[in-house]
């Protein structure tokens, strides 16, 4: 009789979203009146801009006529949108990065969760803590992470780097040696970032000791100061040691449209083989391209009338995270974040836990937020709220939190 991959039945509970998602259903069925707002999952409110319904609307046109209809996608996605990317996310900023080593996908959740099919089955991993749940879901999935402590929250083949308000939210290089370390900047879910300097630290770690970093950019349109870097491999060496994740979920607004990409430079090797190679062959056999429609779309998003539309909506939300974090610093919270990404990332209560005040939000302020534990045991203590709703919701939203506060 076959068995099931017994690995997903270590995996404790349900994803932590869906978690919270029945949660919120179960509190709105037995309160049907109650206006909840939610701040919880990092899902984009406001609707495509023009420049990119436009461009949808051209390429379904073009879809309908024998001559310019698109059937599959070639592997690596097509070349126009992979030779922008090229040009303007990374040679404008001094990147060396060629058209071909970028691989358009349908998002880079998808491709952080894969990634780790191109790496041996005993690879160490080493994680921020907190962190975006999947980096850790997508290794126990594999078989990589051993035995999971109920007590601890912790799995006891995962190398854990407390990121906490004691060292400023910047990990610590490691004291064990890990074959695959996973950074997320700006960080999801404390919304802090690395500097040039901080981030050059790992890169020259990395390449010192042989280890692969997974670096997920997706928040980088989010980014404000001049020390932050909107690429890894704006850092000398990075080709060497480092892969990148982007999305066009949220400079974009492609949550419900799905497209992302990862780079993989050529220059990546490991027992003599290119991890750009095993990519471009799991990326051929597993995926058979994003849509045409989606990929011309996104060239919206480089044109100057689509590059000025999402600099408004990229503010939109960052004014949000402001009415967040200001409300929340005057009504007394320990607040970090907000300033290179859109999440608020705040100290709970004395003598609550992260899921102790989730549901002292619902119940007393009708607000939703995603509780801190659910990313790791660093988190523990805080709570993540979003800055991805509407601008009335979210202000209506603090001033509930600040009326608590002050009963």
């Amino acid at each position: 009789m076959v068995r099931l991959n017994e690995n997903y039945l270590k995996l404790p509970g349900s994803y932590l979203f869906s978690t919270i998602g029945k949660k919120v259903a179960a509190y709105t069925e037995e309160h049907p009146d109650a206006k909840v707002i939610r701040l919880g999952i990092g899902d984009v409110t406001q609707p495509l801009v023009p420049a990119i319904v436009r461009a949808l609307h051209e390429a379904v046109e073009e879809m309908g006529h024998a001559e310019t209809f698109h059937g599959y996608a070639p592997d690596l996605g097509y070349a126009f949108l992979r030779e922008t990317i090229a040009e303007k996310d990374y040679r404008a900023r001094g990147c060396d990065i060629a058209a071909d080593e970028i691989f358009i996908s349908d998002g880079a959740k998808s491709d952080c969760g894969n990634i780790q099919e191109i790496f041996s089955a005993d690879a160490r991993i080493a994680v921020c803590d907190p962190v975006y749940p999947v980096y850790v879901d997508s290794n126990v999935m594999a078989g990589r992470t051993g035995e999971y402590d109920e007590k601890t929250g912790t799995w006891s083949r995962v190398i854990y780097m407390p990121c906490t308000a004691e060292n400023g939210f910047v990990p610590r290089l490691p004291e064990e040696t890990p074959d695959l370390i996973y950074l997320c900047v700006p960080n999801n879910p404390t919304g802090t970032a690395l500097t040039r300097d901080q981030l050059a630290v790992w890169v020259d770690y990395a390449n010192s000791v042989g280890a692969v970093i997974l670096y997920d950019a997706a928040y980088e349109a989010y980014i404000a100061q001049d020390d932050v870097p909107h690429s890894i491999f704006e850092i000398p060496g990075a080709r060497t040691c480092a892969i990148e994740f982007r999305s066009f979920s949220k400079n974009a607004g492609f949550t419900g449209v799905r497209l992302g990409f990862t780079v993989v430079p050529k220059d990546l090797k490991r027992g003599g083989a290119a991890a750009h190679s095993l990519w471009a062959r799991r990326h051929g056999t597993k995926f058979n391209g994003a849509p045409y429609i989606v990929q011309k779309a996104a060239m919206a998003v480089y044109s100057e009338e689509g590059k000025a539309q999402l600099k408004d909506q990229v503010a939109y939300y960052m004014r949000n995270a402001k009415v967040i974090y200001d409300g929340l610093k005057e009504a007394g919270y320990e607040v970090y974040g907000g300033i290179n990404a859109p999440y608020i990332w705040l100290k709970v209560p004395d003598g609550m836990t992260s899921w102790d005040f989730f549901d002292y939000l619902l119940e007393k302020a009708h607000v939703v937020g995603t509780p801190g534990s659910g990313f790791g045991p660093s988190g523990e203590g805080y709570f993540r709220l979003t800055a991805f709703g509407n601008y009335e919701n979210t202000a209506e939203a603090i001033e509930r939190i600040r009326r608590l506060k002050k009963g």
